[in-house]
């Protein structure tokens, strides 16, 4: 058996003792599961900031949960599950910035070729000429500030439907702004 076989058999071990209130038990485990889960991580994530993120995160929930293990039972696997969960979630979040991101820059674009005068009537006015779809997707994601996630939800669509609705609501939107700005 292997150096880190052998400490790995140890883990359900050190986690009953540290159930059982060992501090220097529970500062090995801890220690010997850094790098376990910065190998998990790295399967599913290149950045080494958020795989950092991710180790914090799990190693707080397993804090957390500790209580939820039962030694008698492998170790890894219950450490996996919430590794590839704090996994899911940190690029979760981080798809949901990068989607606000975009959004914004597509509404700021928007804003920025309209005419600095129109008041908020006006642009009320542009947004009830869109279907309602298209309407309800951008006061959802752009005035409401919901994720593309929870607009595809509340709305019962998809994401990739909510964001072709997005699409064609921003470019309805540029086409009429540049109609109603020649009139």
């Amino acid at each position: 058996m292997q150096k880190s076989e052998a400490a790995r058999d140890e883990w359900p071990r050190l986690m009953a003792l540290a159930q059982a209130g060992d501090q220097q038990a529970y500062t090995r485990l801890l220690k010997a599961l850094v790098p376990v889960i910065r190998t998990l991580a790295h399967k599913q994530i290149a950045d080494e900031v958020l795989v950092d993120d991710v180790i914090q995160d799990v190693l707080l929930t397993v804090h957390r949960v500790r209580h939820t293990y039962d030694p008698s039972a492998p170790f890894l696997p219950w450490l996996m599950a919430i590794a590839h969960a704090r996994t899911v979630d940190a690029l979760r979040k981080r798809g949901r910035h990068w989607q606000r991101e975009v959004e914004s820059e597509e509404a700021s674009l928007l804003i920025a070729n309209s005419e600095p005068s129109q008041a908020p009537e006006e642009l009320s006015a542009l947004l009830n000429q869109l279907p309602d779809r298209q309407r309800q997707v951008i006061e959802h994601v752009h005035l409401r500030e919901m994720s593309l996630a929870e607009t595809a939800t509340h709305n019962n669509l998809t994401v990739s439907a909510v964001k072709s609705l997005l699409h064609r609501a921003l470019n309805n939107l540029r086409r009429l702004g540049a109609h109603h700005g020649r009139s």
